[in-house]
């Protein structure tokens, strides 16, 4: 069946656009989750706090940096601290450039991290980064195709993260990165100095205001994706769709480092009911677990080793810490002993 020229012309540019959205708009979620999750650790681990808020911090001012580079606006200072990042323009452009270096500031977190772990991923993944051809050019083969791309890059990235091997420098590497963007990826605001709250509310305030008061820059990107997607058309290609799906790619990294950052930040909120020494050991089982069994490995052979370590390590770390919880605190016991009760004759 071919496509009305009403699909291509108007429909068929918004699906991408679309699925890139909601892509995101599940990344603000966990975001806000996560800032949530560290709330309730706040006072036991104030220190943690701090570091977290500094790689967020970290990550939205060297953004801005980078969109005041782009926009050639210069860089006349530049600070990071915990509590709060500063970039100062050396030239005070208006207009579109100015509008650009803000885009950098407020979304340049939400996708620069997560492209320069894209970039290490090249090296790491086999065949993840594949883009599916269109067969022909309707929003619903545009949403199908996006969707593939994100299918396959997602089971490729799934299968690395199943199969990483933390005794290789490249893996382990990529891990400490892929943890930090989790833990960093917007700054959690937590700490002594108070400071106005930033939730998924303030996002999206951000984003209507951006809206609203500069349209004619919002007509000018949507005009020139429809100009983008004609010219795929056109040439019979899929470049416009093989970029927004890149965006979809960026947006998986984040959220599966987020995933991620959940675990561990409630690791740490379970081992705090442990007392005593046993709350440190709660927190070396994993390393010292892994280490073991893949030496073991080493000396006895067996097929899929990496990906058996990693899941005897999770099993264990999990199984020990649920003993430790049983046998050291109150959790999962009855506050009073159960009392048999015979039958009166």
């Amino acid at each position: 069946m071919s496509a009305s020229p009403l699909d291509i012309i108007v429909f068929a540019p918004l699906a991408p656009i679309f699925g890139m959205l909601l892509f995101w708009f599940i990344q603000l979620l966990f975001i806000e989750s996560q800032k949530y999750m560290l709330s309730g650790i706040s006072k036991e681990h104030e220190p943690f706090i701090r570091f977290t808020n500094f790689i967020g911090i970290f990550f939205q001012t060297v953004c801005h940096a980078l969109g005041y580079t782009v926009t050639k606006h210069g860089i006349s200072e530049f600070y990071i601290g915990v509590h709060y990042g500063k970039v100062a323009p050396k030239k005070n452009k208006t207009g579109l450039f100015e509008w650009l270096s803000n885009g950098f500031l407020f979304l340049g977190p939400f996708f620069i991290p997560s492209f320069l772990l894209l970039i290490c991923l090249i090296f790491l993944l086999n065949n993840g980064f594949i883009f599916y051809p269109l067969e022909s050019y309707t929003f619903s083969e545009n949403m199908i195709v996006f969707g593939n791309n994100i299918f396959h890059f997602s089971y490729s990235f799934f299968s690395f993260l199943a199969t990483i091997d933390f005794m290789h420098p490249g893996h382990f590497g990529f891990f400490i990165m892929f943890i930090l963007l989790g833990l960093g990826i917007r700054p959690s605001y937590i700490g002594e100095k108070t400071v106005k709250k930033v939730d998924i509310f303030y996002d999206l305030k951000n984003i209507r205001y951006k809206l609203l008061h500069k349209p004619l820059y919002i007509v000018f990107f949507l005009l020139s994706a429809y100009i983008f997607s004609y010219l795929s058309v056109l040439f019979n290609l899929n470049w416009y769709v093989g970029l927004f799906s890149l965006f979809g790619w960026l947006s998986i990294i984040a959220i599966t480092a987020l995933f991620f950052a959940h675990i561990f930040i409630f690791l740490i909120k379970v081992t705090d009911l442990i007392p005593g020494t046993f709350r440190y050991i709660s927190l070396m089982l994993f390393p010292v677990s892994y280490v073991i069994l893949r030496i073991l490995f080493f000396l006895v052979p067996i097929p899929y080793i990496t990906t058996i370590s990693l899941l005897l390590s999770i099993i264990i770390t999990s199984g020990l810490i649920i003993l430790f919880l049983h046998s050291l605190t109150n959790t999962f016991k009855f506050s009073e002993p159960m009392k048999s009760h015979k039958k009166s004759k």
